[in-house]
This record gives C-alpha cells, sequence and structure tokens, in this order.
C-alpha cells in the first residue's frame, strides 16, 4: 500500500516486517506505525481476544535508571509508590506528576538488578527524561535505550506461543518479569500489556527483534495495528495518555486512587501529594467514568455530555465501538454529582442529543493471570 512517509519520522525495526504484511502506517509520536493490517481493525482485535496478536510498541521509552540505596529514596519522592517493598522484578503502574498532581505520563515502574526499568509512553518520554534527570540532579546513570525494541504478545495463545520461543516464560505471573535468553542475547520479558489479555510484553535487541517477530508469526500470531490497540485498551476501561490522562487532570480525578500507595498518602511525601490528600479529602469536581451509548451511534473524542435538564456537564475523552461488546463504548470526564452509575446522560453527536448511561467500567472483563506472588 503506497504511502507518501515524513522522511523526518522515525521507524521501528520492524518497519520492513510491516510493509511486507501491507500495513497501512500512520504517524504517531514521531514514528511511522502500522495502524491496520490487510485483515482490518475489528478482526484484528477479535483475533487478538481470541488468539494471539503481536503488538510493535517498540516507539514507547525504555528508561534504564541504575544507582544504590539513594536511588529507592529519591525515586520515593517522585513516584507516588512503596518502592521499598517492591520485589525484584516486580512492576506497578504509576504517574510522572508536577507540583499540581497534574500527570506528566502514566508508566511501568519495574525493579531490576542494581536499578529500575521504567516504559513511558513514546510522545512524552524525551520530556519525561528531561524531568527527571533534573528531579534526580544527574546523580544516577539514566539511559533512554533507542538500542532495544519493544514486542508486545497479547491474547489466550500468547503463552503457549511465546513459551515455545523463549523457554521460561510461563512461570510468570501478571506484573513480574526476568531475563531470559534468546539467541543467547538477554531479553527482558515482563507478563503485562494494554489490552485486558493475558500477554507478554519482550524488551529485545533492535537486531533480533525482526526474527523473533516473525518466528511469533509462524507459530500462529499476527500482526495488529494501533488501531485495534485502542479498541481492546477501551474496552478494557485502560486510560490512554493525551486523552485520558494529560498535564491537567490528576490521579484522583482520572480514578486511579488504587495506583496510589496507602502508606505513601500518610506520609505525602512525594510531588503533588498535597494535592491528592485534599481530593481523597475533599473530593473531585470532576471524574472519570465509563459511558455506554443507548443505541448505535459512536460518540468520539471532545463529544459534549449533557445531563437530563439540558446543562453541559462534561466530555468524552475516548468513544468506538467495541467489537468483542458489540456495541459503542466511551470513557469521559463528567461532573462528580453525575458520576453515579446508571446516571442517564445525553451524548451530543452531529448536533443531536443522544442518550446514553453512565457505567461501570471495564466494558469487557479483564483475563490477566495472576499468581501468589
Amino acid at each position: 500500500m503506497g504511502k507518501r512517509v515524513n522522511m523526518d519520522t522515525k521507524k521501528t525495526s520492524l518497519y520492513q516486517l510491516h510493509q511486507d504484511n501491507n500495513a497501512k502506517f500512520v504517524e504517531f509520536a514521531g514514528y511511522q506505525m502500522p495502524i491496520q493490517y490487510s485483515d482490518g481493525i475489528v478482526e484484528e482485535h477479535k483475533f487478538t481476544r481470541n488468539h494471539s496478536g503481536i503488538f510493535d510498541v517498540s516507539h514507547m521509552g525504555q528508561l534504564f535508571i541504575h544507582g544504590k540505596e539513594d536511588l529507592v529514596n529519591d525515586l520515593e519522592k517522585i513516584f507516588p509508590l512503596d518502592l521499598k517493598k517492591l520485589k525484584l522484578n516486580h512492576s506497578k503502574y504509576s504517574f510522572l506528576m508536577n507540583s499540581d498532581a497534574g500527570i506528566y505520563d502514566d508508566l511501568i515502574i519495574t525493579k531490576i538488578e542494581n536499578g529500575f526499568l521504567i516504559i513511558l509512553n513514546a510522545a512524552c518520554k524525551e520530556n519525561d527524561f528531561e524531568i527527571l534527570s533534573k528531579l534526580l540532579n544527574n546523580k544516577y546513570e539514566m539511559v533512554l535505550d533507542e538500542k532495544r525494541s519493544l514486542i508486545a504478545i497479547q491474547g489466550p495463545k500468547s503463552v503457549e506461543i511465546l513459551n515455545d520461543v523463549i523457554k521460561g516464560v510461563e512461570d510468570l505471573n501478571f506484573m513480574t518479569g526476568n531475563w531470559f535468553l534468546l539467541n543467547d542475547k538477554k531479553v527482558y520479558v515482563t507478563r503485562s500489556g494494554y489490552t485486558g489479555e493475558d500477554g507478554f510484553e519482550i524488551s529485545v535487541e533492535n537486531e533480533l527483534a525482526d526474527k523473533f517477530t516473525r518466528k511469533l508469526i509462524e507459530k500462529g500470531a499476527k500482526l495488529i495495528g494501533l488501531g485495534a490497540r485502542d479498541t481492546l485498551r477501551l474496552e478494557a476501561g485502560l486510560c490512554l495518555y493525551g486523552h485520558e490522562l494529560d498535564k491537567g487532570k490528576t490521579p484522583i480525578e482520572a480514578n486511579l486512587k488504587w495506583a496510589i500507595s496507602k502508606e505513601r498518602i500518610s506520609k505525602g511525601d512525594f510531588i503533588g501529594s498535597d494535592i491528592i490528600i485534599k481530593q481523597l479529602n475533599d473530593g473531585v469536581q470532576k471524574v472519570r467514568v465509563g459511558i455506554k451509548p443507548e443505541g448505535r451511534i459512536i460518540a468520539r473524542e471532545k463529544t459534549k455530555i449533557f445531563n437530563q435538564s439540558d446543562l453541559y456537564i462534561g466530555e468524552i475523552t475516548s468513544g468506538t465501538f467495541g467489537p468483542s461488546v458489540n456495541g459503542p463504548v466511551a470513557m469521559g470526564y463528567v461532573e462528580n454529582e453525575f458520576s453515579k452509575k446508571d446516571t442517564k446522560v445525553f451524548l451530543e453527536v452531529r448536533g443531536k442529543k443522544h442518550p446514553a448511561n453512565i457505567c461501570g467500567l471495564p466494558f469487557y472483563k479483564k483475563n490477566y493471570v495472576k499468581g501468589a506472588n
């Protein structure tokens, strides 16, 4: 499929593989990325839910921070996590926040030997690196590693497919990881992902990435584009930076207080903690909710939300057709008093108001593999 490519955009190490599989490309966060392949978004979505999909997420930042004892204390001043209690090779979801508790980025932080691996969003990674370097006073070795690709494999068949290629990954539990050998090279594998399905993310050297991914395809997995990645994460009620999360929203408004350590809240010694504590005590004016349109109408980002008295109460941040739930799904922010489940609201699409209901999240039941950690 011929596409004009901006010569300044970066390409991942799987670019040729995407081309070989007739990918339709879009520019995303400065990279040429596959939005979909020949089967289309709906089929790719269903294949991931029922089988196993491969996602090239090499555009995301892999930040390695190395340091001894002081590092944990310094990072705890930044992230609202109990990092002292985080076990080796265990991961947590967290945020990089400003002093108003606005979110610079949401991220996954994993404790590795002699430091931490932090997975950052593609559009935020350079800025995150600058912010963290400053906050840590350049005290530690920090590498935003461009020599490694990040490949995700997601879906119920992922474990048997990946275990065929990298022996031993089947022993990992959700949100844990470890170093494994692939062709005598070290790869870091975590049992995680962003689709609501069981799956893994594999950090692999760029020169091994293409061959490794082709092996997964040989074993029955299929390449999946960013289009289906978005519908999968939305059905699973998962936030996307730049949509549900940004510098103007706090984790409490985003309904993510579960990701903030209770012990850290009681100490209140991290960036933005005073705002977080105030919002936990006093409540918030706006909050993220799930929204289910009553008909078949799809309410996209920026769609206005009204209450039954025709007053503007918020807006949609993400909306799509959910193939696994066979209907439209959306997330957005509404004034707190209208955030209760089953509250009737109206969505303004193309000048007409359509009925919808506030609903619980996720829309689709998550299938993560939990174990005795």
